[in-house]
């Protein structure tokens, strides 16, 4: 069936837009399925397609240079009791990179040790940037690679905002992701990746209409969906 955004549909390309404007508008896979009539099961894949487009493009596209934000943040249950901050059990440990009014890039690390971190900003930030991070440990020695400037608001000290040092833009982030993923009422560990990349991707086009985006980014790169 000729589809122009996904080869070898079983839906025609109407079809397909119609899908893809509700999961623009962001309604969970059993609404789309009601309202398109196409199988919750069908549906489910074609969202699994998009999101990974959508997740190599994220993978593309991260922040280059200029001021940047570091952080991290945690995601999964509910805190432990006696398990607080860094090191949280059970939790997913997530890394953001936000560029001032530009983008948002995240990962997933395994730990939130100098090593880890310091691997990450040297592969996507540009060597002349300025950096904004709080005071946590593993952000030692940013200069000492090469890094232009490295401001830092301690956190641990009620400190948030110190002249034009903070992070308040990738904790924005943090914010939307943690609401939008919580409305999800539960994530497979397996597909949490997909999901934060689908937020880090919402959140870089938010000022964009992202049905329009998402026609331009699969009219480029079509699904193969079968």
């Amino acid at each position: 069936m000729k589809n122009s955004y996904c080869y070898r549909s079983r839906i025609s390309e109407k079809k397909f837009r119609q899908l893809l404007k509700l999961f623009a508008l962001d309604l969970e896979a059993t609404k789309i399925a009601q309202l398109t009539g196409i199988s919750r099961m069908a549906v489910n894949r074609y969202l699994k397609a998009i999101r990974t487009r959508i997740a190599e493009e994220s993978e593309r596209q991260s922040p280059v240079g200029g001021e940047v934000e570091v952080d991290e943040s945690y995601f999964g249950p509910r805190r432990v009791r006696g398990k607080r901050g860094r090191g949280a059990s059970g939790k997913t440990i997530v890394f953001g990179l936000f560029k001032r009014n530009g983008k948002v890039y995240t990962e997933i690390v395994p730990d939130v040790k100098r090593r880890s971190l310091q691997a990450i900003i040297r592969g996507r930030v540009d060597i002349g940037s300025v950096i904004h991070s709080d005071g946590w440990r593993g952000y030692d020695g940013l200069v000492d690679l090469g890094y232009e400037k490295h401001f830092r608001v301690h956190h641990g000290k009620s400190e948030f905002v110190r002249g034009k040092s903070h992070i308040n833009g990738i904790e924005a982030f943090w914010s939307f992701a943690k609401v939008r993923l919580h409305r999800l009422r539960g994530i497979h560990k397996h597909l949490f990746y997909l999901h934060l990349k689908e937020c880090e991707w919402r959140f870089n086009n938010r000022r964009e209409s992202v049905y329009h985006v998402l026609l331009s980014l699969l009219r480029r790169k079509p699904l193969n969906v079968s």
